[in-house]
């Protein structure tokens, strides 16, 4: 893999310069995908065995196509309800000051089915990015990697703010996606490590964010997603990005276009 250095790459002319997607309209797919990628712990939802709903905190990432991943364990009844009845829904909601109904929240329907053992270290590498302190228990014998595969969505964007649509619509396509999914590890890894400071620049100068120690938690085709504490921010590539040549370059134009904000 050619190696991500936004510092010393010689890239004379870097392709267009990415930024946060910020549509000009109300754009309920772009605010669901966001609320998808950033919110870090939600309400599952699921049925019990006498039919009621119990719902219980779980923590969330997200697989490379927005699937949502979770950490499950045996033990836990809600665990045991999804043995006997794998629907459930996840709420995931942005929070704030002022009136929690002022701020969008996302309802993710679907079914979960606990992950095959060939992708347990794939999908561990990114719950563990996204929540580091989840180490501690991950590899415990009754815990496993479980998915919600979605199949209808509900988005309250605030008031007067609603949609409903499928699943599929916010799912990323992976369709010749494998180099780019192949090189995140090492390019999350050496942008952490070695550039820290473009990272920062990306949630401080593309996202607006508070300046602090981010990083990088995962990388998908459509975007960055960044965590520093419990606080995360997502940059949205202007267009799909698929190869690992192309992971390199865009985020040598992130840098660029983050040193040229004031």
């Amino acid at each position: 893999m050619t190696p991500v250095d936004p510092l010393t790459d010689p890239l004379a002319n870097p392709v267009a310069e990415p930024r946060p997607n910020v549509p000009e309209v109300y754009d309920a797919i772009a605010v669901s995908k966001g609320l998808l990628r950033s919110i870090r712990a939600g309400a599952l939802a699921t049925l019990g065995q006498d039919g009621a709903p119990f719902s219980t905190l779980v923590n969330v990432a997200t697989d490379h196509d927005g699937t949502p991943i979770l950490l499950l364990s045996g033990l836990a009844l809600h665990t045991r309800n999804l043995a006997a009845d794998a629907r459930a829904s996840l709420l995931l909601a942005e929070t704030g000051k002022g009136d929690p109904l002022a701020y969008p929240r996302l309802t993710v329907s679907g079914q979960v089915r606990k992950c095959a053992d060939s992708e347990r270290d794939r999908l561990k590498q990114r719950f563990l990015s996204r929540h580091p302190k989840s180490a501690l228990y991950a590899d415990f014998g009754d815990f496993g990697f479980y998915r919600l595969d979605m199949v209808k969505i509900h988005l309250n964007g605030g008031f007067a703010r609603a949609a409903d649509f499928d699943g599929a619509a916010l799912r990323t396509p992976l369709d010749g996606a494998e180099s780019m999914i192949a090189a995140e590890a090492s390019a999350i890894a050496h942008m952490n490590s070695d550039h820290a400071e473009a990272v920062r620049l990306y949630a401080t100068k593309l996202c607006r964010a508070a300046d602090g120690p981010w990083r990088i938690t995962g990388i998908d085709p459509e975007g960055v997603d960044l965590a520093w504490g419990e606080s995360t921010e997502r940059v949205t590539f202007q267009s799909p990005v698929l190869t690992a040549d192309a992971l390199h370059h865009t985020l040598v134009a992130l840098a660029v276009a983050a040193r040229s904000q004031n």
